[in-house]
């Protein structure tokens, strides 16, 4: 099979500037982001300055039915948590920054808010439903993937971080 010398050029270069995504993959360490802050921070929210803590990354929508369960027992977990380590970031991944802070108005967190309105950060995590959450332990590794969400899922989650949270 023959190629145009302009479009292997272009294969290779896709391969090389496509980022490995996380996915399920766990143990892999969690990709690198910062992403303008819409709540609870000021300017953009950096996930490596947060290594050395417990984190959990949940990507959200507005149009997520399971995200008016989530995002409050998720701020419900960081609440309990937060003073033992426990980070939460939150990132919507909206086009329009309007639809996330209706959103937030009827279903508010205390925890940083982020936006990713390009999607990049969601491809380079391989989020695949809404919600995607992302348990990442204190390495920055990525110890397991959350997608979807329904009443009674904050307990198993809470059992986990309390894992990692332990001396």
């Amino acid at each position: 099979m023959k190629f145009k010398r302009s479009a292997i050029g272009g294969l290779l270069a896709l391969l090389l500037l496509a980022a490995p995504a996380v996915g399920e993959d766990l143990g892999v360490m969690a990709p690198g982001f910062s992403l303008p802050a819409i709540a609870n921070a000021t300017g953009t929210i950096d996930l490596d300055a947060l290594r050395g803590d417990v984190v959990y990354v949940d990507f959200w929508a507005s149009w997520c039915g399971p995200c008016r369960l989530s995002l409050p027992a998720l701020d419900g977990l960081y609440q309990e948590l937060k003073d033992q380590g426990l980070r939460v970031v939150a990132v919507s991944v909206d086009v329009v920054e309007e639809d996330s802070l209706d959103f937030l108005e009827r279903y508010p967190v205390t925890y940083p808010v982020a936006i990713d309105t390009t999607g990049d950060t969601a491809r380079s995590f391989a989020v695949n439903g809404m919600p995607s959450g992302y348990l990442i332990d204190r390495s920055g590794a990525v110890h397991s993937v959350h997608v979807g969400f329904k009443r009674g899922d904050e307990e198993p989650l809470r059992l986990e971080i309390l894992e990692l949270l332990a001396p």
